[in-house]
């Protein structure tokens, strides 16, 4: 219907893991075992959405051109949500089976880290789009057509 898949999914696992780690903040300030169970089941939600938006992701790098900075851009953002989602399926995993689900510092550590690399990651996704117009209609503009509207002909 006019628009990139994998811009519009993304938005839940990165909301999702990054209130992932809120929760463990407020479970380290509190001490309050809802916060640490919460935690684990939003990183659990954020780990599915970040497998299905990596699908679209990967179709829609398939499609950049060869030899272009956006296929480098493009791969770096590719590889490292990769790393961002292996450490929180650690996180998770290293709380999984855990009373409440209190994370250690193992745990701690890994979804930190991952947060830090998601802020990363997710600057080079804008990149591709702001700056690099990856996903973009070639028709884009301030007056452009509505996307539900079939293209001129």
């Amino acid at each position: 219907m006019g628009h990139a898949i994998h811009p519009m999914l993304i938005v839940f696992p990165l909301g999702l893991l990054s209130t992932a780690v809120i929760f463990d903040i407020i479970y380290l300030i509190t001490d309050r075992t809802g916060f640490s169970i919460a935690a684990g089941y939003t990183m659990g939600a954020g780990i599915i959405g970040g497998l299905v938006a990596a699908l679209f992701g990967l179709i829609d790098w398939m499609a950049i051109p060869a030899n272009t900075r956006a296929k480098r851009v493009g791969t770096l953002h590719g590889v490292g949500n990769v790393v961002v989602t292996l450490l929180f399926l650690g996180s998770w995993l290293a709380r999984a089976g855990v009373d409440q689900w209190r994370p250690g510092a193992l745990a701690l550590i890994l979804s930190f880290a991952g947060l830090v690399l998601a802020t990363v990651t997710a600057w080079l996704g804008g990149e591709l789009v702001e700056r690099l117009g990856v996903g973009v209609d070639d028709n884009a503009g301030l007056n452009a057509p509505s996307s539900l509207h079939a293209a001129p002909r």
